[in-house]
């Protein structure tokens, strides 16, 4: 225990050291850092996908089960995927230094608000070792010195994509400190970024399961940026195209099952229920996904391979080939299910009827509402953000994708010429 506490303290103090001159770095000292490192990660992809070789083997032994043994995945497209997620983030505008907003004051003050880094950010996650590409080129474009706390199955696929990000540093002069992955799979190592490391660590961002997340934000010491759950929902209303429909859902749904932004939940106008109804959950079947409905619209009578969905079901993030589905009383019904079992995640309405689309994109009170689209584009680099370090449901500082602007504050900067306050 107190080896893990020197090392994590010595891995704060560093990083305190190299937040000053990263956050001075102009934009093109960043960018060359986030160049290089992507075209480390071609090079190295062979030695990347071969520690993730180990880390499946690993994990399969374990007993990871499917949803996690995706995240976990790498092959040459996946490596590739992540190279040019870098490339993004350096066609990104620098938001350090941006001036937000500018006035002047009666008196002569001109004031200005400036975009600044947040510090020193600690990411705690799981599964996913592309976050280690992702977490630390996000920090370094917003001039924020990074702390990667990977899970343990996949440590050997984070140390090898961390070795790119290294490499980058260097071809830029920049500090190795910049962004540091927690070597050792010990878990008092989480512990000590979330109670001991208050000193160093200005913000925590965790990505994993609900068990990850929910711990972070009861024990953390310095402010926290995520999301508990991804319960998302779509909604097909009375006036949606059906084929637009079936399309919607097959993809929210079954696209990539273990993302936050993969649909749990279907929820149906009754106005055109059994026939639509049974119609999605057909091919939702046929498509290999289970289905738990309510019995409204004989949904259950309709499919013998239909299973009938519990009270808990619509608070169930499956992160798996499940779906719960559930008949409603039009726009109305389906707000009230979200506003009650939703984690203000994202929800999705398929209509044809503008009135009826704005009503519930105004209404519905989550991080992403959309109208006819796949709730799987509830990802930064789908909004033209470059990746993300995860989905914000807060509603302080940073919500919806969380993205380099995101992760920086603002301070006020006031120019005078002598002015002073009156009595």
């Amino acid at each position: 225990m107190s080896d893990v506490h020197e090392l994590m303290q010595a891995m704060g103090r560093a990083a305190v050291a190299a937040a000053v001159p990263l956050a001075l770095a102009d934009a093109a000292t960043k960018n060359r850092a986030l160049t290089a490192a992507a075209a480390a990660l071609r090079r190295r992809y062979a030695a990347v996908v071969a520690a993730n070789v180990e880390d499946m083997s690993a994990a399969r032994q374990a007993g990871l089960g499917a949803a996690l043994l995706d995240r976990l995945h790498l092959d040459e497209k996946r490596v590739e995927a992540m190279a040019r997620g870098l490339e993004e983030i350096v066609a990104l505008a620098d938001p350090i230094g941006s001036v937000s907003a500018e006035w002047t004051r009666p008196n002569g003050l001109r004031i200005q608000r400036v975009r600044v880094p947040l510090g020193v950010i600690g990411i705690i996650y799981e599964s996913r070792p592309n976050v280690t590409a992702d977490a630390g080129a996000l920090c370094l474009k917003s001039g924020n010195a990074a702390i990667l706390r990977g899970g343990s199955e996949s440590g050997r696929s984070s140390a090898a994509i961390h070795a790119c990000l290294a490499e980058g540093l260097a071809a830029a002069g920049l500090p190795p400190a910049c962004i540091q992955l927690v070597p050792t799979a010990d878990r008092a190592a989480v512990g000590e970024m979330l109670g001991g490391m208050s000193d160093y660590i200005d913000v925590l961002v965790p990505r994993g399961g609900r068990s990850l997340v929910a711990r972070v934000q009861a024990e953390a010491r310095v402010p926290v940026i995520g999301h508990l759950e991804g319960n998302c929902h779509v909604y097909v209303d009375r006036d949606a195209d059906p084929d637009m429909a079936r399309a919607v859902v097959l993809n929210s749904k079954l696209r990539r099952t273990g993302v936050c932004g993969a649909a749990e939940t279907l929820l149906i106008d009754r106005a055109v229920a059994p026939a639509l109804a049974r119609s999605l959950v057909a091919a939702l079947l046929d498509a290999g996904c289970e289905v738990r409905a309510d019995e409204a619209a004989g949904l259950l009578g309709g499919d013998a391979r239909v299973k009938p969905a519990t009270e808990q079901d619509w608070y169930t993030e499956y992160l798996d080939a499940i779906i719960a589905v559930r008949v409603v009383d039009g726009v109305d019904g389906a707000m009230a299910h979200i506003a009650k079992y939703g984690s203000a995640h994202t929800e999705s309405i398929v209509t044809a009827n503008s009135a009826t689309a704005e009503r519930f994109l105004a209404r519905v009170d989550s991080a992403i509402v959309l109208h006819n689209a796949s709730t799987q584009f509830a990802d930064g680099g789908e909004f033209g953000m470059g990746a993300e370090i995860g989905i914000s449901t807060d509603r302080f500082h940073a919500r919806g994708p969380v993205g380099v602007e995101q992760l920086t504050s603002y301070k006020y900067v006031v120019r005078g010429a002598g002015q002073v306050r009156p009595g």
